[in-house]
């Protein structure tokens, strides 16, 4: 959204491949993050899939929220982008309640 806001000609240059580069930040995020942490191969893919879970479960309720935004009877300052990053902010709130989170521990 900002770039389309700042830098139009960028944006409809980019076109179809702007959700592509950013989903392959996501990955790349996941690759690095097991080589940080020295996961073996289990490990790596039971975190790269547990992270697509998450980032597919993410997706899905910011674009149930928008969805259901879309139709609300919402003020003209707030509609589009202030709305979306209030929306984000929220949603990010309510997953850092999984932050220390430990499947291993409830598992034994």
């Amino acid at each position: 959204m900002v770039l389309q806001k700042s830098s139009p000609g960028l944006y409809q240059a980019l076109g179809v491949y702007l959700p592509l580069i950013t989903t392959n930040c996501a990955v790349l995020g996941v690759a690095l993050i097991n080589v940080q942490e020295k996961y073996d191969f289990i490990s790596a893919v039971v975190n790269g899939v547990g992270a697509a879970l998450g980032f597919t479960v993410a997706i899905v309720l910011f674009s149930g929220i928008r969805e259901r935004l879309a139709g609300a009877p919402i003020g003209r300052a707030w509609r589009g982008f202030p709305i979306a990053l209030v929306t984000a902010g929220l949603l990010s709130i309510a997953f850092m309640g999984f932050s220390g989170f430990n499947l291993s521990k409830l598992l034994g």
